[in-house]
């Protein structure tokens, strides 16, 4: 059938209309489909340069233990975050503060803003003090005191934190080693290790005489295995001792290298956790003794244990007895163990000392 030129133009014009629309719709498929692809492909990205990491949902004190109910997990940016903050992760996510029956312990502020521990039990919540005399957690049920166990090591905040800080194992610290300001890292390298020690584990560090004559010289340590070139050290550790400790260790240090046969040597905890530290046994001699209660620098509580242990009998009968008999008995060769074992001690501090700055800067430092 014939059509007029009016219908033709308008056909035409409807065909014209309907290719630029759809000219114009792929176009716009097209840029929305690149925009989706690079949607993806930076979500992708950021899925592959986040990490997740832990955060306080509320601010918290120096020296407050750390309660699960404290901590959130948060997906964030890989670049802005410490590396320490990933790695430390898996101590902090299996950390959980619970009695032995899986009762956990959380955080409740009082009237007056103060963080205090509780734990719900059977349906009744209870609030968790600590004895400071024994430093064991206790509950007051019925009007007598029940004693709950543990079934981690507290954390503690090493420094006041804010809300939304990332946490990492640098700002926590156990509470069997909450840092005083007489504290400070030790290096020692003439103590015998136990085969397995690793950083994390508790040791008490003793001195063993050839009499068999075995004192406690600190108790319950925290160890560091300083880390050279990727390989742990065989013969150094790390501890905080606090004033007092560092003199007891270096009397110690001295009396063994005075004797022969004589040795320092450490032994682990099996159960930090649940056990308590020991009392500390070493009999310190008499100079070393002054020093102590002396010393501006040790802690008044510190300055109390120390009173109480060296100035009694036994202590003196003991020092007198056994060290000083076999310190005595070895003569001027004890004057040549001690020189001999210091010039040791020296030479394995620097060559330690070079192995490090040697991991740090990938040379070999000429001898």
């Amino acid at each position: 059938m014939a059509t007029n030129p009016m219908q033709r133009k308008a056909r035409n014009s409807f065909l014209l209309g309907m290719l630029v629309m759809l000219l114009i719709s792929g176009i716009i498929i097209a840029l929305l489909f690149l925009q989706l692809m690079n949607k993806n492909k930076k979500e992708k990205e950021e899925l592959k340069a986040s990490v997740k990491a832990y955060v306080l949902n509320q601010d918290v004190s120096s020296g407050q233990i750390i309660t699960t109910d404290m901590l959130t997990l948060q997906t964030v940016n890989r670049n802005l975050v410490p590396s320490n903050a990933t790695s430390d992760i898996t101590l902090i996510e299996n950390y959980a503060l619970q009695d032995k029956e899986g009762n956990d312990i959380y955080t409740k502020y009082d009237k007056n803003n103060v963080p205090k521990l509780y734990i719900t039990k059977n349906g009744n919540e209870f609030e968790v003090q600590k004895e400071e005399e024994t430093e064991n957690y206790y509950i007051i049920k019925n009007n007598n005191k029940e004693y709950i166990e543990l079934n981690s090591v507290p954390l503690v905040a090493k420094v006041t934190m804010k809300k939304n800080t990332l946490l990492t194992t640098e700002l926590l610290s156990k509470s069997d080693n909450v840092v005083q300001d007489d504290v400070r890292k030790q290096e020692y390298n003439m103590i015998v290790l136990p085969m397995d020690l690793v950083t994390g584990d508790y040791i008490d560090i003793r001195v063993m005489f050839p009499n068999g004559q075995d004192f406690i010289v600190v108790s319950k340590k925290e160890v560091e295995i300083p880390n050279v070139g990727g390989v742990d050290s065989t013969d150094t550790i790390w501890v905080n001792l606090s004033e007092d400790e560092i003199l007891h260790m270096s009397c110690a240090i001295i009396d063994s290298a005075q004797v022969n046969g004589a040795k320092i040597y450490a032994t682990k905890y099996t159960e930090a956790g649940m056990q308590n530290a020991a009392t500390p046994t070493y009999p310190v001699n008499e100079s070393t003794s002054k020093l102590l209660q002396s010393d501006p620098n040790i802690l008044e509580k510190s300055m109390n244990e120390i009173r109480t242990r060296y100035n009694n009998n036994n202590s003196v009968e003991l020092r007198n007895n056994y060290i000083n008999s076999s310190i005595n008995s070895q003569g001027e060769q004890a004057q040549s163990n001690l020189e001999t074992n210091m010039e040791e001690s020296i030479t394995n501090s620097k060559n330690s000392r070079q192995k490090y700055l040697e991991s740090l800067t990938g040379t070999t430092t000429a001898e």
